[in-house]
């Protein structure tokens, strides 16, 4: 059987150990040489190339790369490195992370800056390094490591989850403007034990949570068939889907629209009953309209 990404070329960021790593491997698995990126990655005894060689023994190919992703000229010679050696990029799993936490109270903005600029700055270059040429050739395949973090919080994590969460609203329109294209854009929730978790949970529970057992969804975001606008989740072997959704909500007319009312009515407005997926931002518009307009046309008819 053909491998699923038989001659395909992906660029994994943070690839040196952890998910990073564990990707790589998965990726190569299934057929695809893969560009093995981590900051220093060309320094002698990186872990990146214990990467590389990892992925040759197996037959497959492979090449590391050193850019810092929050460089964007960096990033850019990345790609370049990637297209001169196997002549196109199919492939961006934009891993690569770093952890500061720390509660707001302490947070120095130093800090709550660099999350932002390795986690979502670095994914914007990466991704926009890529784009027009995955545009131009008709295909892509995009994957945002978001986390649990930004979509339901987590303490002493403001800086980790705000990034976290931007990077489900990048996907969300990446996704939109790419898919007449055929550049699908989505993303991985990735739990597992890697550098990042050391200390946050007890032995026992970190070693359900081996990074291989994330990476399989990561091949079901990036094969030929992979959907496009998905949030996937990944641990110990389980696996679910995460929406922003949108209640039904309620609608005032005239004479009740006021603070007091909207305070009133907050757990109707909550009620998930209903509740939908909208397809694009615009569709809070027009839900809204459509309610205005019935609870008018409604009183008119009552007249």
């Amino acid at each position: 059987m053909t491998p699923l990404l038989q001659g395909r070329i992906a660029i994994v960021t943070g690839a040196g150990r952890g998910l990073g790593r564990s990707h790589a491997l998965e990726l190569a698995r299934h057929g695809a040489k893969v560009l093995v990126n981590d900051k220093g990655a060309d320094q002698p005894g990186a872990e990146a190339q214990a990467v590389v060689q990892a992925i040759r023994a197996t037959g497959a190919d492979a090449c590391a790369h050193g850019a810092d992703v929050t460089d964007p000229q960096q990033v850019q010679d990345m790609v370049r490195f990637a297209v001169e050696r196997w002549g196109r990029v199919d492939i961006l799993v934009n891993n690569a992370g770093i952890l500061r936490d720390k509660s707001f109270a302490k947070m120095r903005l130093e800090d709550f800056r660099l999350v932002m600029e390795v986690h979502l700055m670095g994914s914007v270059h990466c991704a926009q390094a890529v784009w027009n040429a995955m545009r131009t050739q008709n295909y892509g395949r995009i994957v945002m490591t978001t986390s649990s973090s930004g979509l339901y919080g987590n303490f002493g994590q403001a800086n980790y989850g705000a990034a976290k969460m931007a990077l489900v609203g990048l996907m969300q329109t990446l996704a939109l403007e790419g898919e007449r294209d055929n550049v699908r854009v989505n993303c991985l929730a990735p739990t597992a034990a890697t550098a990042m978790t050391e200390g946050l949970l007890e032995q026992p529970v970190l070693d359900l949570f081996d990074p291989a057992s994330v990476s399989p969804a990561l091949i079901a975001l990036v094969t030929d068939n992979a959907p496009t606008r998905t949030i996937l989740m990944a641990g110990a072997g389980s696996f679910e889907q995460a929406h922003v959704t949108m209640t039904r909500g309620i609608c005032l007319d005239e004479a009740e629209l006021s603070a007091d009312a909207v305070i009133d009515k907050l757990d109707s407005i909550a009620d998930r009953r209903g509740e939908t997926v909208p397809a694009t931002g615009f569709d809070q518009l027009r839900h809204e309209a459509a309610k205005i307009q019935a609870l008018r046309s409604s009183a008119r008819a009552a007249l």
